[in-house]
């Protein structure tokens, strides 16, 4: 079941809220045969383009998350399993992704790894197959700026998430509009 599995069609769509988040997270339109498309091509060199620069916030982003023992964790955008060996291995990791080739990557690591607290699934972010209040983290690193819609991804995120749990979301791009930028500085680990 693919991620991102409907087009992404802004015409009629309504975002309600009226906090500067929820508008920023509203104006990203992103195609889904792009982004599968990206990210198939991408699989195979990822973790070689992307490893190294982006691992210092994934490793900051996991550590300030204080994970406890037991506690499930899920990782929206999962990609090749680059962040599997930074968690506890007392905690239940739950990664799902997209792209099938970023996916089988992951797996490939997670067995090369000997990771048993691992599961890995194809799944849509804006259509999650869990039960409400499934996990006590939910995790999105680098992935809410290229979904075709970060709102429905959010929401699903939130519903996913069990009361008082938390929810993070790790990005990479800072906002056009200055006041937000500030902040993502700021609250950016």
């Amino acid at each position: 079941m693919p991620l991102f599995d409907h087009k992404a069609d802004r015409s009629d769509e309504v975002v309600s809220g009226s906090d500067a988040a929820t508008r920023a997270l509203s104006v990203t339109a992103v195609e889904n045969h792009f982004v599968e498309g990206v990210y198939d091509k991408l699989a195979i060199v990822y973790d070689l383009i992307f490893g190294p620069t982006l691992h210092p916030g994934r490793l900051q982003a996991i550590e300030r998350m204080n994970i406890q023992p037991g506690e499930r964790v899920l990782e929206v955008g999962v990609g090749t399993g680059i962040n599997l060996s930074l968690y506890p291995e007392d905690a239940a990791i739950t990664g799902i992704d997209y792209t099938a080739s970023m996916l089988e990557k992951a797996r490939e690591r997670a067995a090369r790894k000997g990771m048993k607290n691992t599961r890995l699934l194809q799944m849509d972010a804006a259509d999650l197959k869990f039960a409400d209040n499934s996990f006590d983290i939910v995790y999105a690193p680098y992935l809410i700026s290229v979904v075709p819609d970060p709102v429905k991804v959010a929401q699903e995120m939130r519903r996913v998430c069990r009361l008082g749990g938390r929810i993070i979301f790790l990005n990479h791009f800072l906002s056009p509009n200055a006041i937000l930028s500030r902040m993502e500085r700021w609250i950016s680990p």
